[in-house]
């Protein structure tokens, strides 16, 4: 499977999360999946909501334009972000897009 994938408005990053880490942010790819420090542990929402501002960060973009497409109760996400081409995410989140 894909790291991430081009969208119609922006590019599809497969997350994987590590909720309750010292500290957040995002730790290189492994299997597939954009690796993704979290401070907030997996409750209410919360890892998820601190999801969208990490990604949020790292690539430049608005909150609103980070979106959980699926896998919002897992560790596996799918995560939609917006307004950003494949080149300036794999630059910015440190990662290699496999495939067009």
């Amino acid at each position: 499977s894909l790291v991430i994938v081009t969208s119609v408005n922006g590019v599809v990053v497969s997350v994987r999360v590590q909720p309750r880490a010292a500290r957040s942010g995002v730790a290189g790819s492994r299997a597939g999946a954009l690796v993704v420090r979290l401070n907030a542990p997996p409750v209410e929402g919360a890892a998820n909501r601190e999801l969208i501002e990490v990604l949020a960060a790292a690539c430049g973009v608005p909150k609103r334009a980070v979106t959980i497409v699926s896998g919002e109760h897992g560790r596996l996400k799918r995560v939609s972000i917006e307004g950003i081409t494949l080149a300036t995410a794999t630059a910015r989140l440190g990662i290699h897009s496999r495939g067009a």
